[in-house]
């Protein structure tokens, strides 16, 4: 049970966050991050341990539970330190800074995040999950605390330096110099082979085990794969298929969880985080038309109505996230018996599901069974399943539920956005595109304030700024509807956005991008990085929609701030493609040409054309269907197409210049070819 259900004993108790609230009972003296803590720190002559997590996260509960509620501990904790408890989903600022440096200490990363600081902030020694005893090799994290306060007390000096040099390295990452990278066909191909070789040709995805869906790195490896044939191209479809009918995937409710704990994609860490339920749906959808392959489709469609259905709020946002565990055990609520299983559907039906979906006497985790398709024998009986999955699933759904996490933050309903778009698109599904107008809508009534965008609000009673990734994913996202839906107020925001981004988060020294903006808290350092993590780096994303609005307007600012982006890392992505896998899909997207396609005429005619354009699985490529260009507050690209009356045409442009309009299905397709590139005729 997680201290927000015992009385509060704590600062916290006064916080919005999920998270936060969920360690209100702990006897710890915790503050929230800010002013009163920091200050505090200084006036005791204390060491700060700062702990981050979020609400969804299983091993956070587990220490919360072991060490946050253990009285000795707590002792140990509010004696010798100012203990400060973060959200990272409220304040990924201070995550992304602290997990940075948390990263050059140990060589690893993850959550709870448990990091000691001098009294002005600056960190010395960390870890994550810690035990509250030595364990299994482990030291415990009372040792660890009497360990560290002895160290502040005897060895000053010491701690001070060696926290110093880590600010001075944080600082050197956030103001390093450009390393530009020729880039080629050839460098493309190499950064595609070295991830398929850390490939598992077996069971799919990278590695062993832990494996995650890895969006980013399997989108930059079917836009570099020669065709669907291709060796290259075998193994994203083999992880996939494996994802789908495996253990990650939630068969009975929809969605995706966090990630799994083995190489066969069997058992889940059981959290359902909001971002992973965006790229993983756009994933799905774009191998659909890359594959030709109607089933990934329907597992896109799946994971976004499981998305509208559950995670969503009555005024058009989504929430954060799904907890792993419920009633105090991980998974409880998405595992199986077999007799619960045949005294629910009988003993025919039960047979041939348990048969179908791995449901054993023994289970296949911890006594009780996770659904994962059987060596796709279930795929041949979805239909005859079908009404089995449902009344499991209502069955399920009479169970003590995980809790939801309702904050609403601005980047990942943008990723949601962008995902409904192109899913809206290629299923037909208008539904999908009027949820993603109003998360737009959302975002502009209720996350805008004095002309800024804000990361989440409130927090904690008071709003936090945007950061690089708030509005790099939010411009993409009202272009991505835009293409879907051409209203020029969704081009409009993207613009504002493209403003902001310029205005407030540019490195006019390094080139690139800050995480936080000019008007954001102060931290130690300011980070400035190509990472993608469990989304796409914020760099990546603004070089995309700069270029994106320059091939739109012709504004040359757009351009050179984008270039500036790769001057400054695309050498670096190159040596490590899988942690930067979106910025090498970009750099792939530019070398190939950045294209518009503009669809002209009456609605009912120009669909044909719309559908030949959108079947070609092209991301440097942008569909747009308009009656004519006349509407004011479009795009240069758009202004003056129009076709003759009653007729459609489709242009196909590089910037401001096109070539002679297509006038039927086989002209278009014929504009469309690459020379050596992916796609044909209809």
């Amino acid at each position: 049970m997680h201290g927000a259900a015992n009385a509060p004993r704590n600062r916290l108790a006064n916080q919005t966050s999920a998270y936060l609230l969920q360690h209100a009972g702990n006897p710890v003296d915790w503050y929230p991050w800010g002013d009163e803590a920091l200050l505090r720190a200084r006036e005791l002559d204390q060491p700060i341990l700062l702990s981050v997590g979020y609400s969804a996260c299983h091993w956070c509960h587990v220490m919360e539970r072991e060490s946050f509620e253990d009285e000795q501990i707590a002792t140990l904790m509010n004696g010798h330190f100012v203990c400060i408890k973060v959200d990272r989903e409220e304040r990924p600022d201070i995550d992304h800074l602290y997990m940075t440096a948390l990263q050059a200490m140990t060589g690893r990363g993850g959550w709870p995040m448990t990091m000691f600081l001098t009294t002005d902030a600056k960190p010395f020694f960390a870890g994550t999950y810690f035990p509250p005893r030595d364990r299994g090799g482990m030291a415990g994290f009372a040792r660890v605390l009497e360990k560290v306060a002895e160290t502040w007390k005897t060895r000053r000096d010491e701690v001070e330096a060696s926290a110093g040099r880590m600010v001075e390295f944080l600082a050197k990452l956030g103001s390093r110099g450009g390393d530009e990278a020729r880039w080629s066909v050839p460098a493309a191909s190499e950064a595609a082979a070295s991830l398929v070789s850390a490939m598992d040709t077996v069971h799919g995805g990278f590695g062993r085990a832990t494996k995650f869906p890895a969006t980013m790195a399997l989108t930059l490896l079917m836009e570099t794969a020669p065709g669907t044939d291709s060796d290259q191209a075998r193994l994203v479809r083999l992880t996939l298929d494996r994802m789908a009918d495996g253990g990650i995937r939630d068969h009975l409710g929809g969605g995706f969880h966090r990630y799994s704990v083995d190489a066969i994609w069997l058992v889940p860490h059981f959290e359902k985080m909001l971002y992973d339920q965006a790229l993983v749906a756009r994933l799905y959808a774009d191998a659909s038309r890359f594959f030709d392959e109607p089933r990934y489709a329907s597992v896109a469609a799946e994971i976004l109505d499981y998305v509208l259905g559950e995670m969503r709020s009555s005024d058009g946002g989504f929430w954060s996230a799904q907890d792993a565990d419920s009633e105090g055990e991980e998974g409880k609520y998405f595992v199986w018996t077999r007799d619960e299983v045949l005294q629910l559907l009988g003993v025919q039906r039960g047979e041939r599901f348990c048969a179908a979906y791995d449901v054993c006497a023994e289970g296949n985790f911890e006594g009780k069974s996770i659904l994962h398709r059987v060596e796709n024998a279930a795929r041949g009986l979805d239909e005859e399943l079908a009404q089995d999955r449902a009344e499991l699933l209502r069955r399920r759904r009479a169970r003590i539920a995980p809790a939801t996490d309702r904050k609403i933050v601005a980047d990942w309903n943008s990723l949601v956005i962008s995902a409904l778009a192109a899913a809206g698109r290629c299923l037909g599904r208008r539904d999908f595109l009027d949820a993603a107008e109003a998360a737009v809508n959302y975002i502009e009534t209720s996350l805008v304030a004095g002309g800024s965008l804000e990361h989440v609000h409130p927090a904690g009673g008071t709003a936090v700024p945007a950061f690089l990734d708030d509005y790099a994913f939010f411009g993409r996202a009202c272009l991505d509807l835009f293409a879907a839906r051409p209203d020029p107020r969704h081009f409009q925001r993207a613009l504002w956005c493209a403003g902001h981004l310029l205005d407030e988060f540019l490195d006019t020294r390094g080139g690139g991008f800050f995480f936080t903006g000019s008007r954001g808290e102060s931290l130690i350092a300011r980070t400035c990085d190509l990472n993608d993590g469990a989304i796409p780096a914020g760099n990546s994303v603004a070089a995309e929609l700069l270029m994106r609005l320059f091939e739109l307007t012709g504004e040359r600012h757009y351009r050179e701030a984008a270039d500036a982006v790769f001057t400054r890392f695309l050498a670096d992505a190159l040596r490590q493609p899988y942690g930067a896998s979106h910025l090498l899909a970009v750099a792939e997207r530019d070398r190939k040409g950045w294209r518009t396609v503009v669809v002209c005429g009456r609605s009912e005619v120009r669909e044909k054309l719309s559908r030949v354009a959108e079947a070609v699985y092209d991301p440097a490529t942008t569909v747009i269907g308009i009656e004519d260009g006349s509407a004011p507050g479009l795009p240069a690209a758009l202004v003056g197409k129009d076709a003759p009356a009653g007729t459609a045409v489709a242009y196909v442009c590089e910037g401001l210049a096109c070539r002679m309009p297509a006038t039927s299905e086989r002209e278009l397709a014929r504009a469309l070819r690459r020379d050596g590139g992916f796609g044909g005729e209809a």
